[in-house]
């Protein structure tokens, strides 16, 4: 195990573009958990929000990729002005999963997501980040009253038969198996019948970690980068960790752009810790 750098990263090669992410904004969101891996300005609001045409381009240039889902991510992509023709306009297209914190979903909105869906042969799928099952804690890790503005849009996302998955981000280091078990209980007690599939536990990402080259071995690793690119206001990168980073950038399009990236970041070394993708959806778990 050596230090990592451009010459010693492994290099994944992209074998066909399933997931497309988009980046509905970089910078602007409602909360700004105090773990969270984007570096937020502290002072100022940001509203740095993706032009529709830049989306409609994409789409376009990628009519003969076999895409399988939208992944529409943030910060918080609930914000972005048009989320609602956006959603439209990409349930044309493929499924769509909304990555969001969950404090703009209530019953209202689950009910209108519903109807949109229902417009379409394409489905909706969610993914909300809860990082504990104590609500304390989850607090401490996130914001203050994160736990509850998660467990209510569960709630009412399951009223109109939504089912999300949960993303857990392992900041208390407990098993996995202690997780699951503390999550179930919750939900057994709000009433949600939420299997452990629907629960994603990802490793932390650590700014300060040294990097190492880790032993790598392609064929048994689901990362990101291999099925998927991210779509931002500046361009293509290889996945939503290193969006508008110059180290993963791809291209200007989708006309033009690499399908190669190095596993050259401590983000890099974060997803090949993990025993799943990080992003996307592990159909796997669910057959």
């Amino acid at each position: 195990m050596s230090k990592i750098g451009i010459c010693t990263a492994s290099t994944v090669e992209m074998a066909e573009l399933n997931n497309l992410f988009i980046e509905l904004t970089s910078k602007c969101c409602n909360q700004h958990c105090r773990n969270c891996y984007i570096d937020f300005p502290k002072y100022k609001k940001v509203e740095d929000f993706i032009n529709t045409e830049i989306i409609k381009t994409a789409l376009n240039d990628t009519v003969n990729d076999n895409i399988e889902c939208i992944y529409l991510t943030g910060a918080e992509p609930m914000l972005h002005p048009d989320f609602n023709a956006i959603l439209r306009l990409c349930l044309k297209r493929s499924n769509v999963c909304i990555c969001t914190n969950g404090s703009l979903i209530n019953e209202k909105k689950s009910r209108f997501l519903k109807k949109v869906e229902s417009e379409s042969s394409n489905e909706i799928f969610f993914k909300i980040s809860i990082d504990h099952y104590n609500e304390i804690t989850n607090d401490e890790f996130r914001y203050r009253g994160a736990f509850r503005h998660g467990i209510f849009a569960i709630k009412s996302l399951y009223k109109y038969n939504f089912k999300p998955i949960v993303v857990v981000t392992n900041y208390s280091n407990e098993s996995d198996q202690s997780l699951y078990e503390g999550f179930y209980k919750v939900f057994k007690n709000a009433g949600l019948n939420i299997d452990l599939p629907h629960i994603q536990i990802n490793p932390v990402y650590n700014k300060t970690e040294e990097l190492i080259a880790p032993d790598f071995k392609e064929n048994s690793k689901k990362l990101d980068c291999k099925n998927g690119r991210i779509l931002t206001s500046n361009g293509i990168y290889s996945c939503p960790f290193l969006a508008n980073d110059y180290r993963g950038r791809c291209g200007g399009n989708f006309q033009d752009y690499t399908k190669k990236c190095s596993l050259e970041t401590n983000f890099c070394s974060t997803c090949q810790k993990a025993n799943s993708y990080m992003f996307s959806i592990d159909y796997s778990k669910f057959q």
